[in-house]
């Protein structure tokens, strides 16, 4: 699942003991093992094996340099939002040719850096996008290729704001008028109609709303051919489900026994954008501990890490495990691990029983790799944390520490 192990009684990262990374590199901290992003990309490369296809990491997930340009070494592309995800895929290494573009958003000069750069496809969310695509193409003397993000309205059994694919959420066009906007969209001049695309949510442990969803699409694709346009890419999106607790979401292997012999007798080649199943369990947030505190009801254990390192807690409610670098043989008490930020939702973790820790010890918050520090921000004028790639023995700085300097160096007095 992961290669993050404890060596006597001393976390290791690989072969890279985690408190030697906190002293080197300071807390908060991110470290990231290059192995398990390496292992989990293989994991569903090979599970699909007997299917043509392709994978576009989610940059969202997780757009350290580190980790892309280790998807870059892999062969994989990239899933993006933004032109700024964009720029980062290209730096770290994927070249333009192996990214697809999503988002309900894109700005018109977002969508011409793309089309200049010569990016595999667009996943195009509205019927008003699609027309402004091919006007943008058109400007730049350039065909783009394009995909529309259908809605199949599929309950993927998921938090409500991680769902992505039923009706009332922004994302994609609406079932019922998919074949409508395929047939005005073939008309346009600039724009190469070649997929369809869809994507139902994130953090999915079934794989049944999948099989629902590829039910729904591919009789949607079927009839487009029928109408004589030729769809050569069938996108699933993301949103693979990962362990933070005591979840069991389907393996890789499994996800293709349920959902690769529907897309393999399209003649298709798929298309996959799985983020969270590549990093998730991948990254760690290593945090030290500031105070001990207690309440007439209850114990805090203060940390250096907060809600603006991860959001996650606060966000969504969602568990990490919270564990000790190093193991101690002290009694465990029960306490909320709690962050510096001046809101009461600033925490790690509720009602946590862990062993008893003191002043100056290191904390790491596992299955930390995604939607981290590409959530983070500089709230309360925090400075961001910095992250480490290990690759067995070594370990690389990928992102410097912010200082107080980088967070007014936009601004004007």
């Amino acid at each position: 699942m992961h290669d993050f192990h404890y060596r006597g009684r001393s976390l290791f990262c690989e072969d890279f003991k985690v408190g030697d990374a906190a002293a080197k590199f300071g807390t908060p901290l991110y470290v990231y093992s290059r192995k398990t992003v390496s292992d989990h990309y293989n994991k569903i490369d090979a599970a699909f094996s007997d299917i043509p296809h392709r994978i576009f990491y989610s940059v969202k997930a997780n757009a350290s340099a580190g980790v892309l340009h280790t998807i870059a070494s892999l062969g994989g592309g990239a899933d993006i939002v933004s032109g700024g995800e964009l720029f980062r895929a290209m730096r770290a290494g994927i070249p333009a040719g192996r990214v697809v573009y999503s988002g309900v958003g894109k700005t018109d000069d977002e969508i011409r850096f793309a089309i200049n750069e010569g990016i595999f496809m667009f996943n195009v969310e509205s019927e008003m996008e699609m027309g402004v695509l091919n006007e943008i193409a058109g400007s730049c003397g350039k065909i783009a290729r394009a995909a529309y993000r259908v809605n199949p309205d599929v309950d993927p059994h998921t938090h409500e704001y991680i769902t992505t694919g039923k009706e009332e959420n922004k994302f994609g066009i609406p079932f019922t008028t998919a074949g409508r906007l395929y047939n005005e969209a073939r008309k346009l001049k600039n724009v190469a109609i070649c997929g369809i695309d869809f994507h139902i949510g994130s953090q999915i442990l079934n794989p049944e709303p999948y099989v629902l969803a590829i039910r729904e699409v591919r009789e949607l694709l079927r009839g487009l051919r029928s109408d004589g346009i030729e769809i050569k890419y069938f996108n699933i999106g993301g949103g693979l489900g990962i362990i933070y607790d005591d979840e069991k979401p389907a393996t890789a292997k499994e996800f293709r026994d349920h959902v690769g012999d529907l897309v393999k007798e399209l003649g298709v080649t798929l298309l996959m954008e799985p983020g969270r199943f590549i990093v998730g369990n991948a990254g760690i947030l290593v945090t030290k501990v500031l105070y001990l505190k207690n309440s007439s009801s209850k114990k805090f254990v203060v940390v250096d890490a907060g809600m603006n390192d991860l959001i996650r807690p606060a966000l969504y409610g969602a568990f990490h495990k919270i564990q000790p670098c190093e193991l101690t043989t002290g009694e465990e008490i029960t306490a909320d691990i709690v962050g510096p930020i001046c809101e009461s939702g600033d925490f790690l973790g509720l009602k946590r029983t862990i062993p008893s820790v003191k002043r100056g010890d290191l904390l790491a918050v596992m299955s930390a790799g995604a939607y981290g520090l590409s959530m983070s921000s500089n709230y309360n004028s925090r400075p961001r944390a910095a992250e480490v790639l290990v690759s067995g023995e070594e370990i690389r700085l990928v992102r410097e520490r912010e200082n107080y300097g980088d967070i007014v160096a936009k601004e004007i007095l």
